[in-house]
């Protein structure tokens, strides 16, 4: 039986049927088992070699074969998505064989042998799982570590790491070799670190994957960070900022010039930030250009440069050869000498709005973080407009929230007692964690009059926060502290990502 042409549709796809077929075999045949309905095994597909392909398989069921017609770009896309949604590394290293894990440790001698691997290789489904599970939990890294007596492989979730799987280490080797491959590096240097990128589409998705490899006294040792350049885009509502900064910044970026900075540890998502008030500025009347390590993610309507310090192209030249391109805009990845802080001072002295991140841990430590560079007083005074300081901290997962009372030691951090807080007390959604996706928290410093005599004056970073904090500025903790009221977060998270050195209750 033979069904005309339908639309396919992802959730009608019965997954169990696809578990154990290699996605190269599918799309080889353009055909997908669909379901096992009325004692028959449907699947679509789009010519003869799928229905050929379909009745192999239903041949295994016992069941009658029944194609179901589409497209066969409806049919890649279909298996595209679904795998995405199948990636599971530890089914995977449960199918496969003790005997197959023994071959890949021992068969491969030289890079050809695993350069000419077919998609059914198992190291190649792992490796391929692996990197499909990442995606599905929203994972920002992939780390894969040898030890003396174990392999070990765990995920950066919500800036957390979790153990995801422990392979044998007999295939630490092969499995380390495929992403070399994958990263276009070197699979025969074994004694050097090496940095590559892998890009690849999963599920409609452009994601790249920064590799860092590093020799270790165990094996060498990498680490993939992945940039999913849909969901690493945000507009400034979605990054966690209050009304009041959150206005304030989005005036702060209408300004023709000036110095915007954005503060934090590494990780705490300040490039995310700076994007977003990138797209948040007109870009058909101002010039946007930037200069960063890496680039990240593409932003349509802004000209973005590499930095390659191996051609002599640093932030510093980047920027001097922006400043010959007439731009309104300019954003720096991040100042990290005195010659690349002369210069974009320089450029918001001229009249351009120069945007770029410190690694400070509050906003009043950024002005200091410049004076020690030996910037002069009256230039930061005269070009800085304001410091954006932020952390992330997890949220609470929305599946298993629940409210609680605080215990005593909770509720000396807030000014009224009767007050009733959230927690996750974990489920499936979240992996029993609790906690699922990340907000930030701020603390906007806007450089008025007062600051800039301040500044001037040399003062130290507590004597700007104080008067800051007088004039209205809410503190990382406290902005911390109000997003724990509304159920957003708890307190466990803002005290682990806020320094008592800078707690002002």
């Amino acid at each position: 039986m033979i069904v005309k042409e339908t639309t396919a549709k992802i959730k009608d796809i019965d997954l169990s049927l696809i578990k154990n077929i290699p996605v190269s075999y599918l799309k080889n045949n353009n055909f997908i088992p669909l379901d096992k309905k009325q004692d028959r095994l449907r699947a679509y597909v789009c010519d003869e070699k799928g229905i050929f392909a379909l009745r192999e398989i239903a041949r295994k069921y016992n069941l009658p074969a029944e194609p179901v017609f589409t497209d066969r770009d409806a049919i890649i896309d279909l298996i595209n998505k679904v795998f995405s949604q199948l990636g599971n590394a530890q089914d995977v290293m449960d199918r496969l064989e003790e005997e197959e894990l023994t071959s890949v440790a021992t068969e491969f001698e030289s890079p050809k042998d695993l350069i000419e691997l077919t998609d059914e290789a198992p190291i190649i489904r792992l490796l391929n799982a692996l990197i499909q599970q990442a995606l599905k939990e929203n994972a920002s890294d992939i780390h894969i570590e040898p030890y003396e007596s174990e392999l070990e492989v765990r995920f950066r979730i919500d800036g957390i790491l979790r153990k995801v799987l422990a392979p044998p280490k007999i295939i630490k080797d092969a499995l380390i070799s495929r992403v070399k491959i994958m990263a276009n590096l070197d699979i025969a240097e074994k004694r050097l670190p090496q940095d590559g990128r892998i890009r690849l589409i999963s599920g409609g998705r452009d994601i790249d994957i920064r590799v860092s490899l590093v020799p270790t006294v165990f094996g060498e040792r990498a680490v993939l960070r992945i940039l999913d350049r849909k969901q690493g885009l945000k507009g400034l509502w979605e990054l966690g900022l209050n009304k009041d900064d959150e206005s304030h910044f989005e005036e702060l970026l209408k300004r023709p010039n000036g110095i915007i900075l954005v503060t934090g540890p590494t990780g705490s998502g300040k490039t995310t930030t700076l994007y977003a008030g990138l797209n948040k500025i007109e870009k058909q009347e101002r010039n946007i250009i930037t200069v960063e390590d890496p680039v990240e993610y593409q932003l349509d309507g802004v000209g973005q440069i590499q930095v390659n310090p191996k051609i002599g192209l640093t932030f510093a030249s980047g920027l001097r050869s922006i400043l010959r391109q007439d731009p309104d805009v300019i954003m720096v990845g991040e100042i990290r000498d005195l010659e690349t802080a002369e210069i974009a001072i320089q450029a918001s002295l001229t009249g351009h709005l120069v945007l770029s991140t410190l690694h400070t841990n509050d906003s009043a430590s950024a002005v200091t973080r410049l004076l020690d560079m030996n910037i002069e007083p009256f230039l930061i005074a005269s070009s800085l407009t304001a410091v954006l300081a932020q952390r992330l901290v997890r949220s609470i997962c929305q599946e298993c929230k629940e409210p609680y009372l605080p215990e005593k030691e909770e509720l000396k951090y807030f000014k009224k007692e009767d007050i009733t807080l959230y927690r996750g007390k974990g489920c499936n959604s979240c992996a029993n964690s609790g906690y699922k996706g990340r907000t930030g928290i701020f603390e906007l410093l806007i450089i008025d009059k007062g600051i800039r005599s301040l500044i001037t004056a040399r003062k130290d970073a507590q004597s700007i926060k104080d008067y800051a904090l007088s004039k209205g500025m809410v503190s990382l903790f406290n902005d911390g502290l109000s997003k724990v009221e509304q159920g957003i977060t708890t307190l466990e998270e803002v005290l682990r990502v806020t320094l008592k050195d800078y707690i002002e209750i």
